[in-house]
C-alpha cells in the first residue's frame, strides 16, 4: 500500500518518523502556551493509563470543542445500543467540556500527534471496532495506519469549507488517496458532498449537520437565579464566542447604545476564556465599569461591561439574556455556530463573515430569523432595533426556531447511515461473548 501512495504522502510519513525525537521540544512549548494537559501528555504519544474496555469500542474522533459537542447525541443514541465509546480530540478546552458535560464511562483520550510510532502505539492499545471521524480533521498516519488494519472508517458530519476545497484541489492526488480509505463520507450539505466526490471520495451521502441536532447547552439553575437577580430589568446583550479584533467593535457599540438603554449590560463571552483578562485591561476604566467572571465578580448595577471568561458556561448566559451577538462574524474567522443561542430563545445578529456556516446563516437571514451586520455602523442599528422592539425579537425568535427544526434530523439519517457498520460491530461483539 505504500509504494501506492502519492509522493506527498510518502514524504510527510518520513518527516513525522524523523521529527519524533524532537517531540519533547514541541510539547515543552505547547506545555508554556497551556495548549497540553502536563498530567496527560503520553497520550500525545500514543500511550495511555486507561485499560480498554471489553468487546466492541466505537472510536469517535473530533478536532476540537464544536465537532466534540456535535457528536454528543450521536454518542448517547450509541450508548443506548451498549456500545462503549473512545472519544479523542486534540484540545484542552475540548478534554475539559468532554469532563463537564459527557457521562463518566466516555473515554477521553488527546489525540496522538500523527507520527507513524505514535499512531501505532495508539491503535496497538485501543484496538477500536469502527472508527468515525467527524467533519474534517484528516490526519495522513491516523487514516492510513487505521487502513492497514482494515479499520471500518466512516466521516461523519463531513465539511469542505469555501478555504479548504481550492487548497486540496492542489493536492488532489494528496487528498483523494485519504478519502479513498473511507468506507462512506456523510456530509454535511449537497455543496460539501459535491465538494467530497469531486476530491476523490467514492461514496458520498448527504445527511445535514449534527450541529443542528445539539442539545440546548446545561446551565446551573443556582448560578442563573443569581444572574437573573443582579440583572433584573436590564437590557442585556450577550457577545458569543468572540475573538481579537471584535472587541473592540463591540464596546464601542456599547458605547453608541448606551446613550438610548442607559443600564445597559453587554456581556463578552470570549472564545478562548484566558483572553478575559486582557480583554478587561484593555477597556478604559474612566469609561466603562467593567467585572470578570474568573475572579469571581458578579455584574453589578453599575457594570457596564461583564467578561464572562469561564469555561462551559454559554448556557448561562444564552438564557440571560434576549439578544446574542455571534462572534467569529466581524472578522474573517467564518462565524460561530448559532443554534444553541437560537434553541435558547435568543434573536440573533452576526457579521458578514459566517462562511464556516453559511447554509445555516442563509436560511436564518432569509426567514429573518438572524440579522445580518455587514459594518460597526449597522451593528448598533441592528442591536439597536431589537433592543427596543420586543415584538421584532420575538418574530426574529419565532422564524429561526422554525429554521432550525426544518433543517434538522441529520441525527437520524447519520444513524440510519451508519446501521451497516453498527451492525457488524454488534454481530462482532455478540461472537466475542459467546
Amino acid at each position: 500500500m505504500a509504494n501506492s501512495l502519492p509522493m506527498t504522502l510518502r514524504l510527510y510519513q518520513t518527516l513525522s518518523s524523523a521529527v519524533v525525537p524532537f517531540a519533547p521540544v514541541l510539547i515543552n512549548r505547547r506545555l508554556k502556551k497551556g495548549k497540553e494537559d502536563p498530567a496527560r501528555v503520553d497520550e500525545r504519544r500514543g500511550m495511555s493509563e486507561d485499560i480498554r474496555p471489553q468487546g466492541a469500542l466505537v472510536w469517535i474522533h473530533g478536532a476540537s470543542v464544536g465537532e466534540v459537542l456535535a457528536a454528543a447525541a450521536l454518542i448517547e443514541r450509541l450508548r443506548a445500543l451498549d456500545l462503549r465509546i473512545l472519544l479523542t480530540s486534540g484540545t484542552v478546552t475540548s478534554a475539559a467540556i468532554v469532563a463537564k458535560r459527557f457521562p463518566p464511562d466516555i473515554i477521553h483520550q488527546y489525540v496522538p500527534y500523527d507520527s507513524p510510532r505514535y499512531v501505532a502505539r495508539f491503535l496497538d492499545h485501543w484496538q477500536p471496532s469502527l472508527a468515525l471521524f467527524i467533519e474534517s480533521d484528516l490526519w495522513p498516519n491516523l487514516i492510513l495506519s487505521s487502513a492497514e488494519r482494515r479499520l471500518p472508517m466512516v466521516l461523519i458530519n463531513g465539511r469542505m469549507s469555501h478555504r479548504s476545497f481550492p487548497r486540496w484541489r492542489r493536492l488532489a492526488g494528496t487528498i483523494s488517496a485519504l478519502l479513498g480509505r473511507f468506507d462512506i463520507c456523510l456530509a454535511q450539505s449537497q455543496i460539501d458532498a459535491e465538494r467530497f466526490a469531486a476530491l476523490g471520495s467514492p461514496n458520498v451521502v448527504t445527511t445535514g449537520n449534527l450541529k443542528l441536532d445539539v442539545p440546548a447547552p446545561p446551565a446551573d439553575p443556582a448560578k442563573l437565579d443569581r444572574l437573573l437577580t443582579m440583572t433584573r430589568g436590564r437590557p442585556i446583550i450577550v457577545a458569543a464566542s468572540t475573538h481579537p479584533g471584535e472587541e473592540d467593535i463591540l464596546l464601542e457599540a456599547h458605547r453608541r447604545l448606551a446613550r438610548f438603554f442607559p443600564s445597559l449590560l453587554t456581556v463578552i463571552v470570549p472564545r478562548h476564556p484566558k483572553r478575559g483578562e486582557a480583554i478587561a485591561r484593555s477597556i478604559p476604566a474612566s469609561r466603562l465599569h467593567v467585572a470578570v467572571r474568573s475572579r469571581e465578580e458578579l455584574p453589578t448595577a453599575t457594570t457596564d461591561v461583564y467578561i464572562a471568561d469561564t469555561m462551559g458556561e454559554l448556557g448561562l448566559f444564552y438564557r440571560l439574556a434576549p439578544i446574542v451577538f455571534m462572534g467569529g462574524s466581524l472578522i474573517e474567522h467564518g462565524g460561530q455556530n448559532p443554534i444553541e443561542a437560537v434553541k435558547l430563545g435568543a434573536s440573533i445578529v452576526h457579521g458578514p463573515h459566517v462562511f464556516n456556516f453559511s447554509d445555516i446563516y442563509d436560511a436564518l437571514d432569509h426567514a429573518g430569523g438572524a440579522r445580518r451586520a455587514e459594518t460597526p455602523e449597522a451593528l448598533v442599528k441592528q442591536l439597536g432595533q431589537l433592543l427596543a422592539d420586543t415584538a421584532a425579537r420575538e418574530a426574529s425568535v419565532a422564524a429561526a426556531t422554525q429554521v432550525v427544526g426544518e433543517l434538522g434530523g441529520a441525527l437520524d439519517r447519520t444513524l440510519t447511515a451508519l446501521e451497516p457498520y453498527l451492525l457488524q460491530v454488534q454481530l462482532e461483539m455478540g461472537a466475542a461473548n459467546a
